[in-house]
């Protein structure tokens, strides 16, 4: 092999040198263009994803419009639809004040026909025809009363002793019924209110049982009414479901004649002329309804229709609220039911503080008395 000479070997090192240094230049040329070419596609990608966004607000915005055209169409229709059914609405009424007229017309037309053409000549003027005045008959508003049955047994259950007369008490209510009429007899009275001072006395019992005694006397007619209404309890001593509510007839929202009830033929001698005035719906406010003047123009309006010799009012307690109070103007005369053994004198002696002395005391009814018989009551 013949050993090359120097500068060769030297010339073919430098070839090699040069060779590798241009070597790595080829190399991270393609690595510049991968760079380029991703940051085109991140580019290109956020462009996209730009338009799509802008594509997604141009949609919702056409939805917003669709939504608001829709909303003004239907608004139109709305107020399309009303404007037609108001002019249907006046077209009806013109078409009956047409009719109206039409008819109106007709009479006259008719009323011209039969008026003679020559005026009629009478020997002597005729009188004027003076139609009579109806005579008002309270005996007919009475039979046309709603009517309840009476269950003896309930009201002997219910101590109502004047009921069936077996309990030896029932005179003391005939000799009270008694009194008490020649008491109003005497001074022109009718209205009594029934009280006690607490609970528990007394007093609903006592205006059933003077109210059974009144329709045994003759020629007597007595009115009932239930005008403890924040507790009414009177219709459960008849055993009377269908009560309505008196608040209603007080307003005058329902006639009297319509709301008062009276006995049913009945085996224990009841008379048929006494009206209940019962009640079943509480009133919250009954003191306020008291003194409203309607409740005065339905008092009177009882006694122009029924007539009544007397009238009794069943009263809440008198030192539990003010309606006792209230009531005050529309009362003649006042009974008072005292529980033996529990009703204390001043209690007694506040409730005749609070109706004043302008109302006259009838008597106080002492109920429930301890050194009595157990089937007896004291008065």
């Amino acid at each position: 092999m013949t050993e090359q000479p120097k500068f060769q070997r030297r010339k073919r090192r430098g070839a090699n040198t040069a060779a590798e240094q241009a070597q790595p230049v080829a190399v991270n040329a393609p690595d510049s263009r991968v760079a380029e070419l991703e940051a085109l596609l991140a580019e290109k990608e956020a462009l996209l994803q730009r338009q799509a966004e802008l594509e997604a607000e141009r949609l919702q915005e056409v939805a917003r419009k669709k939504d608001a055209e829709r909303a003004e169409r239907l608004e139109s229709e709305r107020k399309l639809a009303a404007e037609l059914e108001s002019r249907k609405q006046r077209e009806a009424e013109l078409e009956a004040e047409r009719a109206r007229e039409v008819r109106q017309e007709a009479k006259r037309q008719a009323a011209k026909t039969t008026e003679p053409k020559t005026p009629l000549v009478l020997a002597t003027a005729p009188k004027p025809h003076v139609a009579p005045e109806p005579v008002f008959d309270p005996e007919s508003v009475w039979h046309e009363l709603d009517r309840f049955e009476l269950d003896a047994k309930r009201l002997a259950q219910r101590n109502v002793v004047t009921a069936l007369r077996q309990d030896p008490a029932h005179t003391r209510f005939d000799i009270l019924r008694t009194r008490m009429l020649q008491a109003l007899s005497e001074n022109g009275w009718k209205r009594v209110a029934i009280t006690s001072p607490t609970k528990d006395c007394g007093k609903t019992f006592t205006t059933a049982n003077l109210a059974i005694s009144l329709s045994r006397q003759e020629n007597c007619r007595a009115v009932v009414l239930d005008l403890d209404m924040r507790s009414p309890s009177l219709h459960k001593v008849f055993g009377v479901t269908d009560t309505g509510s008196i608040g209603d007839m007080l307003r005058g929202e329902i006639a009297v004649e319509h709301h008062l009830q009276g006995f049913a033929p009945n085996s224990i001698s009841a008379g048929s002329h006494v009206a209940f005035g019962f009640n079943g719906v509480v009133e919250p406010y009954a003191a306020e309804l008291l003194q409203d003047p309607s409740t005065k123009t339905a008092l009177h309006e009882i006694e122009d229709r029924f007539q009544p010799d007397v009238m009794l009012f069943d009263l809440p307690p008198a030192l539990l609220n003010d309606d006792v109070i209230a009531m005050r103007p529309h009362i003649d005369a006042l009974l008072i039911v005292a529980a033996g053994g529990a009703t204390k004198a001043s209690e007694i002696k506040e409730t005749e503080r609070r109706l004043g002395e302008k109302i006259p005391l009838l008597g106080v009814i002492l109920n429930k008395a301890e050194h009595t018989e157990q089937s007896d009551y004291a008065y």
